[in-house]
C-alpha cells in the first residue's frame, strides 16, 4: 500500500467522523445538504452493486424508495411503532416485496430488464395512489404526534433523524465493503468481468443476482424510510420519482465509475458540487448535468475513479480476503 493510499484512507476516516458529528459543528443548511448527500451516496452504492457487479441495470429502484417510505408511513400511522424502529422494518418489507418482483423481471435481460423494472415502479406508484389510508394521490404528512415520539425538542429531533440517515449510510457502505471482500464479492467480480468465465468456474449467476437484488432492495427501502423522516411529507409522485431516485443516481454512478465502490462516493461529491453551484439556473441546471454526464462517458467511459484506479489509487480495501 502506497503512502498516498494510506493518506486517502485516513482522510476518508476523518471525513466519516466529521459526517457523524455534523449536527454538532454544521449549520442547519449544511446539515441538510450532507444528509441528502448521504442518501444519494447510499443509493448509488446499492445501484452500483446491482448494475456494476451483478450486471442488471435497473431504472426502477425508485420502487423500493417508495415502498420503504410508505411502509414507514403505515407503521407510524396505524401501529404504535416508533419511527426510528420503522426503518429496519421498512428494509424487511422492501426485501420481501422484491422477491416476487425479482422472479418476474429476472426472466428478461438487457434493456427489457431495465424497462420492466421501470414499469413495476410505475405500477406500484399507481397502486399507492388508490389507497386513501396512505394519503391517496395527493399524499400526506407525518402527524405531529409521530414527530414528537422521536423527540419533543425540534433541534434534537432533527439531529436524531440525521444520525439515523448516517447509520443507514454507514451500514450500506460497510455492508458493501464486507460483501466485496468475501468470496461472494469475488464471484461478483468474476461475473462483472465475464459471465461466461464465471459460469465455467461453477458460479451460479441467477441465485447470486437474486440475493444482490433483494439485499439492495431492502437497504433501498430503509433509505426510503429515512427520506420520509427528512421531508416529513410524502406523495406517490415524490416517493416514486424517477428523476430523484434513479436519474440522479445513474448520473452519480456514471460520473464516479460503475463497478467500483469508490465511484459512488466521488460521484456524489461531484453531483452535490454541481447541484449547489448550478441549481439557481433553473432548467439549464439539468442541461449542464446531462452535458457533464455525456462528456464523462466520452472522455472517461469508466468514470472518474475508473480513470484514477489503474494509476494505483485505492480508497477502500475492497479486495477479496481469503
Amino acid at each position: 500500500m502506497t503512502g498516498l493510499n494510506l493518506t486517502l484512507r485516513a482522510l476518508l476516516v476523518a471525513a466519516l467522523i466529521a459526517l457523524a458529528a455534523a449536527p454538532i459543528w454544521a449549520g442547519n443548511n449544511l446539515t441538510r445538504i450532507l444528509s441528502e448527500g448521504l442518501v444519494l451516496c447510499a443509493l448509488a452504492i446499492l445501484w452500483n452493486l446491482l448494475a456494476g457487479y451483478a450486471g442488471r441495470v435497473s431504472v426502477g429502484q425508485q420502487a423500493f424508495v417508495g415502498i420503504g417510505a410508505y411502509a414507514m408511513l403505515a407503521f407510524s400511522l396505524h401501529t404504535a411503532m416508533p419511527p426510528l424502529l420503522s426503518v429496519p422494518l421498512a428494509a424487511v418489507v422492501g426485501a420481501i416485496i422484491s422477491l416476487p418482483i425479482a422472479l418476474l423481471v429476472f426472466r428478461l435481460r438487457g434493456h427489457y430488464f431495465a424497462i420492466a423494472t421501470w414499469a413495476v415502479a410505475e405500477i406500484l406508484r399507481l397502486v399507492v395512489m388508490q389507497i386513501p389510508a396512505l394519503g391517496g394521490g395527493s399524499g400526506t404528512s407525518l402527524p405531529g404526534s409521530v414527530l414528537k415520539s422521536i423527540s419533543a425538542d425540534r433541534g434534537l429531533r432533527a439531529d436524531l433523524i440525521y444520525w439515523t440517515v448516517f447509520a443507514v449510510f454507514a451500514a450500506t457502505l460497510v455492508g458493501a465493503l464486507l460483501l466485496m471482500r468475501s468470496r461472494w464479492g469475488l464471484a461478483l467480480r468474476a461475473m462483472r468481468d465475464s459471465e461466461l468465465a464465471a459460469e465455467s468456474l461453477g458460479i451460479r449467476l441467477t441465485p447470486l443476482r437474486l440475493a444482490v437484488y433483494c439485499g439492495t432492495a431492502g437497504m433501498t427501502a430503509a433509505i426510503g424510510a429515512t427520506v420520509l423522516m427528512q421531508k416529513l411529507r410524502i406523495s406517490p409522485d415524490a416517493a416514486f420519482s424517477v428523476q430523484d431516485w434513479t436519474a440522479f443516481i445513474l448520473f452519480i454512478a456514471v460520473i464516479g465509475g460503475v463497478g467500483t465502490l469508490e465511484g459512488p462516493i466521488l460521484g456524489t461529491l461531484v453531483f452535490l458540487l454541481l447541484r449547489e453551484t448550478l441549481a439557481d439556473y433553473g432548467p439549464v441546471y439539468l442541461i449542464l448535468l446531462g452535458s457533464v454526464g455525456v462528456a464523462t462517458m466520452l472522455l472517461a467511459p469508466r468514470g472518474l475513479w475508473g480513470w484514477l484506479g489503474p494509476r494505483g489509487l485505492s480508497l477502500l480495501p475492497d479486495k477479496h480476503n481469503p
